[in-house]
């Protein structure tokens, strides 16, 4: 064990010793937590398919499966089971919002029963005989069309399902409409006292509405989807063979295309800049609002806003690879994972439709053991089919993730996994890798060693030579720092670069290194000139931002925070000391998985905050994990949120966050469990009419969707 200043270091030294394809669909149809459980069991069940996740917001679902299974067959089995799809063209193409085919239904809806209820104001102030007969004729005439057309949304899913062999719903809800309306023409037609239109009318009016509300509350959760999809560039001018400029839209881009992006535009692909030097604004991307200065070399990304001069561009990802459609995906996919507050709400309305059926017919023949007639049998188990509809309970879960995620996006970080917030709201302990995740990843060579080197032209012009031929971190920034010097590189010769080892040549006839240090007990190269004492350059690796801060509330949010680290003792415990942690060096990647596991054995509930290719095993076996969005491929997959700012207050933001989503979850659940135990015996009781257990059932949706839109400013 090392110690440095009294933080204990620890070296661990010992050594360790079929592709799914993708598809994702869009099934505008599906609009609560049965039908998500509907598409996800149906779809598991086909040979070929690994797993199916629906995202109820964008109502689309993502199908990982083998090649044996194609779209075509993806559209047909849903199809079975009830639910017409498509194919989901383009990653960052906006879903369809379901509230526009409902906005017609709902104005004809609410204007026949204005109309219906003006006719009936005769029928209630005592109107009888011919007169009353009349105006249920007129009311009968104006509501039978509206309701054939008004109710189409519901029929039309009630049908499909039952033609499937299948309930959901809208069954019980088409099964009420249906029958309250046929009692209706009923008595019309018997010349009864009653008659219902009005009723009914109101029911599809206050249906429809909380379907429009319930939809524009989801379009609103989604805003910060939308908001970075509206950014995406339609097009860029491209330089052609023959050096002239010409339009190309963003789907007809292609890799080695060269971009010319004017002051003020946005980027419409990923790429290299290949001339001119810019500023980049990439808060859409990152959250940061400080522009990030770009020249020749620099990678830059689809989406973000040129405010500096004109530059070209040299295009490396376009479409689907862009990280604009990355991170669209990744947003897309953050709700699709099941918690456990999930799996009880599917459960809940996987079980709906029969227990609701048993219990309104139940309440049909009691009604009439009791002695009241048929129609008034009827009309309470009417109102039970309706009001005892799970909408909110199924909400309870999928909306709060849905916020919370646009409000963390919104912060600059993104969430992969939406039942990840879930456990990350329960980590108690968190370890953090060194390089690249409480530091920058940039090391700055040493300014007393830079200087010295410097004083001698000769061996720094050899050093920036040597240095300029590696892609190493290390070697650019050597570079760099040289560059700035006014160094002149030397004319290097038979160069080679050996993975691990360094950089090794020839200039002017005598054998030349930069290589790394024998003994790497701090970040550092070895410059060798032929017999000349070597010349150590060391490096420092700056600490990210706000990171005291960071731990800090780290530990206020009573999360114990560490350093676990595959870096020398040397150069973790010199961050062990400005930050004040304790720290375990030395870590292979199985050893890093085996500390997370110890500590989940004693009980403990773990994040990983890592970044490299090291970090992959235990960002996978930690509870929650976060990664820097500079992390490599594996740790980007591997993690379950990724913050693309500099400052590591992400994690204890990221943590607040969860924790208070996990607050509106739970008052999410009390709220529809509570509905359902207050309303369900008044309906049975027969206290309550079709039109306010309608009116009761949207009201209990639209309170839980309201709730959970608490957690827009979340993260600020």
């Amino acid at each position: 064990m090392a110690w440095k200043r009294g933080v204990a270091v620890t070296a661990l030294s010992a050594p360790v010793t079929d592709h799914a394809e993708e598809t994702v669909l869009a099934v505008p149809s599906m609009h609560c937590a049965g039908c998500m459980s509907k598409i996800e069991r149906g779809l598991a069940g086909i040979d070929g398919v690994y797993s199916a996740r629906v995202n109820l917001s964008a109502r689309l679902v993502r199908v990982a499966h083998s090649g044996v299974v194609d779209e075509r067959g993806l559209v047909l089995a849903l199809a079975d089971i009830g639910f017409e799809a498509q194919p989901r063209q383009a990653a960052t193409a906006r879903p369809v919002s379901a509230v526009k085919p409902l906005l017609a239904p709902l104005a004809v809806a609410g204007f026949a029963a204005m109309n219906v209820m003006l006719l009936s104001v005769s029928v209630w102030s005592g109107a009888d005989g011919s007169t009353r007969s009349m105006f249920h004729w007129l009311s009968a005439l104006i509501a039978v069309p509206a309701i054939a057309y008004a109710g189409q949304p519901f029929f039309r899913s009630a049908w499909s399902a039952l033609r499937k062999k299948r309930t959901n719903m809208d069954v019980p809800i088409s099964i009420g409409v249906i029958v309250a309306s046929g009692l209706s023409v009923y008595e019309t037609v018997t010349g009864g006292h009653h008659a219902w239109f009005d009723g009914a009318l109101m029911l599809l009016t206050f249906l429809l509405a909380g379907r429009v509300l319930d939809g524009m509350m989801r379009d609103r959760a989604r805003s910060g989807v939308d908001a970075l999809l509206s950014q995406a560039a339609s097009g860029a001018m491209a330089v052609n063979a023959a050096g002239a400029l010409e339009w190309v839209k963003t789907a007809d881009l292609r890799a080695g295309m060269v971009m010319r992006v004017a002051s003020g535009e946005r980027l419409a692909a990923d790429g290299a800049i290949v001339t001119g030097r810019t500023r980049f604004d990439r808060s859409l991307l990152t959250g940061e609002t400080t522009p990030v200065i770009a020249a020749a070399g620099d990678a830059v990304l689809a989406g973000t806003l040129n405010l500096g001069d004109p530059v070209d561009v040299r295009v490396t990802q376009v479409g689907h690879d862009t990280t604009l459609s990355e991170i669209a995906r990744l947003m897309e996919a953050s709700t699709q994972n099941r918690s456990k507050y999930v799996r009880i709400a599917d459960r809940a309305s996987r079980l709906y439709a029969p227990a609701v059926h048993t219990l309104a017919a139940l309440t049909v023949i009691g009604w009439l053991i009791a002695g009241v007639t048929v129609y008034d049998a009827l009309v309470i188990g009417v109102a039970v089919l309706i009001i005892t509809c799970p909408c909110a309970l199924g909400l309870a879960v999928p909306v709060a993730q849905v916020v919370a995620s646009g409000a963390l996006m919104r912060a600059g970080i993104m969430v992969k996994d939406g039942s990840a917030i879930e456990r990350l709201a329960m980590v108690d302990r968190a370890l953090l890798d060194k390089t690249g995740t409480l530091t920058q990843g940039k090391p700055v060579p040493d300014s007393a060693a830079i200087s010295a080197l410097a004083s001698d032209a000769a061996a720094a012009s050899v050093a920036l030579s040597l240095a300029s031929y590696s892609r190493h971190p290390l070697s650019r920034a050597l570079a760099q720092a040289l560059t700035e010097y006014g160094i002149e590189p030397a004319q290097a010769e038979t160069v080679s670069e050996v993975p691990g080892q360094g950089v090794f040549g020839t200039v002017g006839g005598i054998e030349v290194a930069l290589r790394r240090p024998e003994i790497a007990e701090s970040t550092a190269v070895v410059l060798r000139i032929g017999d000349e004492p070597d010349r150590l350059i060391a490096f420092a690796d700056r600490v990210r931002p706000d990171s005291g801060e960071a731990l800090a509330m780290l530990k206020q949010l009573n999360v114990e925070p560490s350093i676990l680290s595959g870096d020398n003792c040397g150069s973790v415990g010199a961050i062990a000391c400005q930050t004040g942690l304790t720290g375990q060096a030395n870590a292979t990647p199985a050893q890093k998985q085996l500390a997370i596991e110890n500590l989940q054995a004693a009980g403990r509930t773990v994040l990983m905050v890592g970044d490299g290719l090291n970090d992959g095993p235990a960002l996978a076996a930690a509870n929650a994990s976060m990664a820097p969005g500079s992390a490599s491929d594996v740790g980007l997959h591997a993690s379950d949120f990724v913050f693309m700012q500099t400052s590591l207050l992400a994690v204890p933001r990221a943590i607040t966050v969860s924790r208070r989503t996990m607050t509106i979850v739970r008052q999410n659940f009390a709220l529809a469990i509570g509905y359902n135990v207050l309303a369900v015996p008044l309906a049975i009781a027969g206290v309550v009419t079709p039109l306010i257990a309608a009116a009761a059932m949207s009201a209990s949706s639209l309170i839980v969707v309201a709730n959970s839109l608490r957690l827009v400013k979340a993260a600020k």
